[in-house]
């Protein structure tokens, strides 16, 4: 659902919004890979269907694909990196504390469009290796303040070098998990949950997405074959201009052998376990890893203080949000 903030006005000219654009993507990309520890490295925009690398997100979104001229099979555009990556780290050699971050650009044709959502990704998808020790939650929350501080310094440079702007964040996280959430608003929906959450406390991390709750429900579908439900989550920041939890990022630990497993047969894809990625995970060949994709867009949609993604990224738009948007005074690229 669209939604239109009263008297809305850019703080930004089109070509100073491009130049802040530069600036956030700039410092932070250097400042989270000097956090983590994390090396740039190139990554595919494509990937054969017979692999099972690409990302199934919550299971049920259309992939495009396409035959090819000289090759056999079907590809793919990702729509993730999250198998690639892990795979890539085994590849490339990588040790515990050390990992990789790359530009991930997807093209998501079942997202709906609106405010927050494109048919077009941009992310910065990450992966670093990690110790059996690592695999609990303090490691986990540990990273996740690790970047926000990062997106918190980034703010700030952005705020000095473009005065207009007044984005104003809370640095330390609020953790909660969804049953908690459940808990406490079981009255609510997930996302009106997750509003109520974020409005209070500003900086939340919200845990162990993809698992049914005690109500039967799933707070909200994850891939089976990524992130451990019991070690994931998504970093949300409240957006005052438009009145809601706002995401930047879903991420975790991966799955291990045991974990893989259990969440597969939970979801009745047993047979997923004779890909290759797979059966690396479960003979213990692939690295234990944490990782996750920082939405590019927007990062840069929430601190340039815009209304709309499209604001900040070229995509593609319906005709009637173009005029619709021209009216509130929102100009898509």
């Amino acid at each position: 659902m669209m939604i239109y903030p009263d008297g809305y006005k850019t703080k930004l000219t089109q070509r100073d919004t491009q130049r802040a654009i530069k600036v956030v993507k700039d410092t932070f990309q250097n400042s989270l890979a000097k956090a983590l520890n994390l090396d740039r490295i190139t990554a595919p925009l494509m990937v054969t269907k017979a692999s099972g690398i690409n990302d199934d997100l919550n299971g049920v979104e259309r992939k495009v694909h396409f035959t090819m001229m000289n090759i056999e099979g079907e590809a793919e555009v990702v729509q993730s990196l999250a198998k690639w990556k892990r795979r890539a780290l085994y590849r490339y050699g990588y040790q515990p504390d050390e990992g990789i971050y790359t530009d991930m650009n997807a093209i998501r044709r079942d997202d709906d469009t609106d405010n927050l959502h494109s048919l077009f990704v941009d992310q910065w998808d990450w992966c670093r290796v990690i110790t059996r020790k690592e695999r609990n939650t303090e490691f986990l929350k540990e990273i996740v303040q690790k970047i926000v501080d990062e997106i918190y310094d980034t703010n700030e440079a952005v705020k000095k070098q473009f005065p207009a702007l007044g984005f104003e964040m809370k640095k330390d996280v609020f953790f909660i998990t969804t049953q908690e959430l459940e808990d406490m608003y079981p009255e609510l929906t997930p996302k009106e949950r997750e509003n109520a959450i974020t409005k209070e406390h500003k900086t939340v991390f919200l845990m162990q997405i993809g698992g049914k709750l005690k109500s039967g429900k799933k707070h909200d579908g994850r891939a089976p074959d990524y992130d451990d439900w019991a070690l994931n989550g998504d970093i949300l920041f409240w957006n005052e201009l438009l009145g809601c939890a706002f995401e930047i990022s879903s991420m975790g630990i991966r799955v291990d052998a045991e974990s893989l497993h259990r969440q597969l047969e939970e979801e009745d894809m047993l047979e997923r376990e004779n890909f290759k990625f797979h059966k690396g995970i479960l003979d213990g060949t692939l690295p234990l890893t944490i990782g996750g994709g920082i939405g590019q867009s927007r990062l840069c949609m929430l601190l340039l203080e815009k209304a709309h993604i499209g604001e900040v990224q070229c995509a593609i738009w319906s005709d009637e949000m173009r005029e619709e948007c021209k009216k509130h005074n929102i100009i898509l690229l």
